[in-house]
């Protein structure tokens, strides 16, 4: 069984409450169909949705570093991330992470943007019809994003897809990262535990987000 860190710190402040959150932490880093890396990345998409930048984020980074994700991957979760969860809470996410000791970005190259193909050009072209100075500035943004190294297109998918749940985005914004996970390797089993996973963070979210993504069986 992974050990969780910070589960000391979490019975000294309430011992029952400890055991109940143990208890879901075991249930996340236990599931068989999202690999560690993935699961440190949800929890640290999570801290920055919620946002829980303090504890939370401690004990994440810890675990995320004890299952070998180095720091670039996680600094380069965060930079994904910024235009889906907003810019100024990642800043103060960098401020924190710098706080905790996390080590200095080794990638300082300029960024080359990749055009886009797929999924993400078609999601660009139909905003384009509707909001054509909001898909100029989505463009942009998407472009300097899905292809930078650090990252595998699954890994950012599945932090899109966290958002999504926690933003209750659960239309065109949770289908187009749903498709781009599957696309790149996951399953529908990789996309039910990663619903169970976000239960930890909220039943509610990860209900609604559960009926958005298999409608047949949730009426089933």
């Amino acid at each position: 069984m992974t050990h969780l860190a910070g589960a000391d710190a979490l019975t000294a402040l309430d011992p029952v409450f400890a055991q109940y959150a143990v208890s879901a932490g075991h249930n996340l880093w236990g599931l068989p169909h999202i690999t560690m890396r993935e699961k440190a990345f949800i929890c640290l998409t999570a801290d920055l949705c919620h946002p829980h930048l303090d504890l939370p984020l401690a004990m994440h980074l810890q675990m995320a570093m004890a299952n070998g994700v180095d720091a670039e991957s996680i600094r380069e979760l965060y930079r994904h991330l910024a235009p889906y969860v907003g810019y100024p809470i990642v800043v103060t996410a960098f401020q924190r992470l710098t706080e905790l000791g996390l080590p200095e970005a080794r990638d300082t190259e300029p960024i080359t943007p990749v055009p886009l193909s797929g999924p993400l050009n078609h999601a660009v072209r139909d905003l384009a019809a509707v909001a054509p100075g909001l898909a100029a500035f989505t463009e942009d943004q998407l472009t300097r994003r899905w292809a930078r190294p650090h990252l595998s297109v699954r890994e950012r998918a599945i932090a899109c897809l966290v958002v999504d749940v926690f933003y209750r985005t659960l239309d065109t914004s949770l289908r187009l990262h749903a498709d781009l996970a599957l696309a790149a390797g996951a399953t529908e089993e990789t996309l039910h535990d990663l619903l169970r996973g976000l239960a930890e963070f909220g039943l509610s979210r990860a209900w609604a987000a559960a009926a958005a993504l298999f409608p047949s069986s949730a009426k089933d």
